[in-house]
């Protein structure tokens, strides 16, 4: 069991599998650096498989497998198939932009994959290839409706942008009352060198929230879901979803936080805010060394495992760390 200093015990992994994606999200990665890690420098499904495993032995009871965008990486799905059938037990998520899905769901809900986070920050066409350099909301919307009738679940993640998409909150909520659906507005967080983050186009989630319940009827959920998220859902009345809100920035949830990040080249993030790794691809590749030194490690790492509303507040919300978040892995 892997325990901090803080009483904190580590239930939740999110590991990427690739720092590429198809899409250039201006809030995310800068349209002048697009230099990915070298090939040789990302785990291979081997590595990344043993690292599952050691972090069930762990007690790790969820794994989020993230990017980039997961299925621009060859081979994905059977890495998925491999991983759902020798951990039933695991509560296995994926992020994905839905761009290279639709084709994909049939096989994803016969492997047992019952749920599928979205990120989609727009309903309009026009602003979609403004906001991602791509023309591709039809093809998002196709895999959504197909994720529905084959009974996938969906959680739509939307960057809260002032300025930006804030103009469309009522289409978002009106969506989740008339679908089945999550819709979670996630604050914008000041991540990675040459952010686009400011107070401009920063929408607190008590503003958000505030807007999307003079829309429609709203009554809290509870958080009892297991390993759930620190998103503070909402049931629409009469409503078939739910809406909710992310607060990263403005009201953090560091003293319940559960989880470790291990980016696609193998290196661990205990915090999300802090730019400390711990690189475990070398000791995975190392003939003298083993799963023990890795555990050791990865122990090690996390019992000084940061507050990062502490470094939040240390650099006054501007960049908090160099790495950009496709890089890190959300």
């Amino acid at each position: 069991m892997l325990v901090d200093r803080h009483g904190r015990r580590i239930s939740y992994l999110r590991l990427s599998v690739t720092d590429r994606c198809n899409l250039r999200c201006f809030y995310c990665r800068s349209q002048k650096c697009w230099n990915f890690i070298p090939h040789s420098d990302i785990l291979t499904y081997e590595e990344m498989f043993d690292l599952i495993g050691l972090s069930e032995s762990l007690n790790v009871e969820k794994v989020r497998l993230t990017g980039g965008e997961p299925f621009v990486r060859k081979g994905f799905l059977s890495f998925l198939e491999k991983v759902v059938k020798t951990y039933p037990n695991l509560d296995l998520r994926i992020t994905t932009n839905g761009t290279l899905l639709k084709d994909k769901i049939t096989a994803l809900a016969d492997m047992g994959v019952t749920c599928l986070n979205i990120s989609l920050d727009t309903m309009d066409r026009n602003r979609f290839q403004e906001i991602t350099g791509r023309d591709f909301l039809p093809r998002v919307r196709e895999a959504i409706d197909t994720c529905l009738e084959k009974g996938v679940r969906i959680k739509l993640n939307a960057v809260a942008l002032k300025n930006v998409n804030h103009d469309e909150l009522p289409a978002f909520v009106r969506f989740a009352k008339e679908y089945p659906v999550d819709v979670r507005f996630i604050e914008f967080m000041p991540i990675g060198d040459k952010t686009r983050w400011s107070c401009d186009n920063y929408w607190s989630a008590n503003d958000v929230m505030d807007a999307a319940m003079a829309i429609e009827e709203m009554e809290p959920v509870p958080g009892t879901e297991r390993n759930g998220g620190p998103a503070r859902i909402h049931t629409i009345k009469g409503g078939k979803g739910r809406f909710g809100v992310i607060s990263a920035i403005s009201d953090h949830f560091c003293a319940s936080c559960n989880r470790l990040r291990i980016t696609s080249d193998g290196r661990l993030r205990t915090c999300l805010f802090s730019d400390r790794e711990y690189r475990l691809r070398g000791i995975m590749r190392s003939p003298k060394l083993g799963p023990d030194q890795l555990r050791r490690v990865i122990s090690r790492a996390n019992e000084v495992k940061p507050l990062g509303a502490d470094l939040l507040e240390a650099r006054k919300q501007s960049e908090v760390c160099h790495r950009i978040m496709s890089s890190i892995g959300g």
